[in-house]
């Protein structure tokens, strides 16, 4: 096993830093990081923006649901899926408006946009862990998009997806066990033997129910598929289409 695959299975979210900034060529080095990701034919379609300015990041952590670490941490980073600049190179091109139009509205560029997104980001966390430094990724900045936009003067186009913290890990966090490989990796096609996947599940609740009440001393014993169905049945952020259609991403 080598040094890369002992980071990546190493990893475990962070969420209380000590009080130390990362430097600027820890900064350049991590969005250079994530730059290096592989991305669709080449459109780059992201942007990330880094907050330095407390009081942004202190309204972050407020419009994220009042997560410290998002105020607390060495930077703070918001990775967005940017269509603006196509656009923009559209126009420099001359292009016909109609046809940018339909290629910006439609299913497959939005797709590509939130893939270029999470590689890049997947490539910043792993550098900044690499480093010795811990991240989080903080999903919970689509609580209320239209304030972080508003606050980050973002244009039509672009969209703040998630955040992510880094910094000098204060303490390291246990890991969460993953799903059984068997249930994740299918080869040839997908497995649709139900019994057999439930069976994977069930083994899965006692892991994890175990985890979660030895860290608890017994007071939490979830299982995995009452969490998540617990998900389900309270669906979040259902605002999530009109806001694309707002901000001129109406996924034709």
């Amino acid at each position: 096993m080598n040094d890369t695959i002992k980071l990546l299975l190493n990893h475990r979210s962070i969420r209380s830093y000590l009080d130390k900034p990362l430097t600027e060529e820890q900064i350049l080095l991590i969005v250079q990081s994530a730059q290096a990701a592989a991305t669709s034919s080449y459109v780059q379609a992201y942007t990330i923006i880094g907050i330095k300015n407390q009081q942004k990041k202190d309204k972050l952590a407020e419009l994220a649901g009042n997560q410290a670490y998002v105020a607390k941490n060495g930077h703070f980073l918001v990775f967005c899926l940017d269509l603006h600049r196509l656009e923009m190179a559209a126009a420099i091109e001359s292009a016909k408006p109609e046809s940018v139009e339909e290629a910006l509205n439609s299913t497959e560029m939005f797709m590509i946009g939130l893939i270029d997104t999470a590689l890049a980001a997947q490539n910043a966390a792993i550098a900044a862990e690499s480093m010795g430094l811990g991240i989080c990724y903080i999903g919970g900045l689509r609580n209320q998009l239209k304030a972080v936009s508003e606050l980050l003067q973002i244009p039509d186009r672009v969209i703040p997806l998630f955040g992510l913290s880094i910094g000098h890990p204060a303490n390291f966090s246990d890991q969460k066990p993953r799903l059984p490989i068997s249930s994740v990796y299918h080869e040839d096609g997908y497995n649709q033997d139900q019994e057999q996947l439930a069976g994977h599940l069930h083994a899965y609740n006692q892991v994890i129910s175990s985890y979660y009440s030895e860290r608890t001393q017994g007071a939490r014993s979830d299982r995995w598929t009452e969490a998540m169905t617990k998900q389900l049945q309270n669906p979040k952020r259902l605002y999530m289409k009109q806001f694309l259609m707002d901000n001129k991403i109406p996924l034709d």
